[in-house]
């Protein structure tokens, strides 16, 4: 069950009142209380950039950087990350505007008795031979053919 938004908002008036050394020591914490309550990571319903940023900053913790140093990497990332969800959306707009017109063109295509047109019918054959040689004016009582 999620915290109720009181209780969501007492914490984090505490937690803006810390320095990154001791809000780092504050997620160890809930990190640790979720484990060993079993409680659901919350990383694991995080996106695919987050959890990514996550293991980044978890790599530089192990590695004893410094907070500051950390904070920074973290705000870059997340700067980062807004970006990559900008563009994926943008993505997924284009790809899903792609599909409703193909998906338009094909029904257009496919019930033309809707719009109120007959069948198709195939376009005239032309003959196998090739094009038709001009016509020859014909010789009439009084004209002469020939060029004067």
């Amino acid at each position: 069950m999620p915290l109720s938004p009181h209780l969501r908002e007492r914490i984090l008036r505490q937690l803006d009142t810390l320095s990154d050394e001791k809000g780092y020591a504050v997620l160890d914490y809930v990190e640790f209380v979720s484990t060993r309550y079993g409680v659901k990571d919350a990383a694991s319903a995080g996106s695919l950039f987050s959890r990514f940023t996550d293991g980044i900053e978890d790599t530089m913790r192990a590695g004893k950087l410094s907070a500051t140093a950390i904070s920074q990497t973290m705000g870059l990332l997340n700067q980062a990350v807004g970006v990559l969800g900008g563009v994926a959306a943008a993505g997924k707009s284009v790809a899903s505007d792609l599909v409703n017109t193909a998906s338009d063109v094909a029904k257009s295509v496919s019930t033309p008795a809707a719009t109120g047109a007959s069948t198709r019918t195939p376009p005239p054959s032309t003959p196998a031979a090739g094009p038709t040689p001009p016509a020859v004016p014909s010789a009439e009582a009084g004209e002469n053919p020939s060029p004067s």
